[in-house]
């Protein structure tokens, strides 16, 4: 007769080992979709931010899910934001995950929306063209 610590099972029903995650959680495998897009924006801005460093040093990036829309508003879904900043606040570029996830095909063109549509976002916010913020803008 096998002894057993109270409530610890060192095998399932079929006698094999309990099952657990394939990787570690510290490894890229098993970030969310949310994370990585975190990532890829924080990487775009960090790319810009060498370029416009002092121009954006009073602007705060985010990512938001979804855009909040009139129940009646009847056009496309914003894919990101300029907040003006008031009151002291600084300035704020939002970026609305789920509609550009949806527009993208593949994470190559995840990225190119990312940084198309950061660029765009502060060429507008610098009165500037998007060709001479970024000069890779549009490739």
């Amino acid at each position: 007769m096998r002894s057993r610590v109270a409530g610890v099972r060192r095998r399932d029903r079929h006698g094999r080992g309990l099952r657990g995650p394939l990787t570690p959680p510290q490894t890229p495998v098993s970030r969310t979709r949310a994370e990585r897009f975190h990532d890829l924006v924080a990487d775009e801005v960090r790319r810009l931010g060498k370029r416009w460093g002092r121009e954006l040093s009073r602007v705060e990036f985010a990512v938001e899910e979804v855009p909040e829309v009139e129940p009646w508003f009847d056009g496309p879904v914003p894919l990101g934001r300029t907040v003006p900043g008031e009151g002291g606040r600084p300035v704020r570029i939002v970026v609305f995950r789920r509609p550009v996830e949806a527009r993208a095909a593949g994470d190559q063109e995840l990225g190119r929306l990312i940084r198309d549509l950061l660029v765009e976002e502060i060429a507008d916010l610098l009165g500037l063209s998007p060709e001479s913020v970024d000069p890779s803008y549009d490739e």
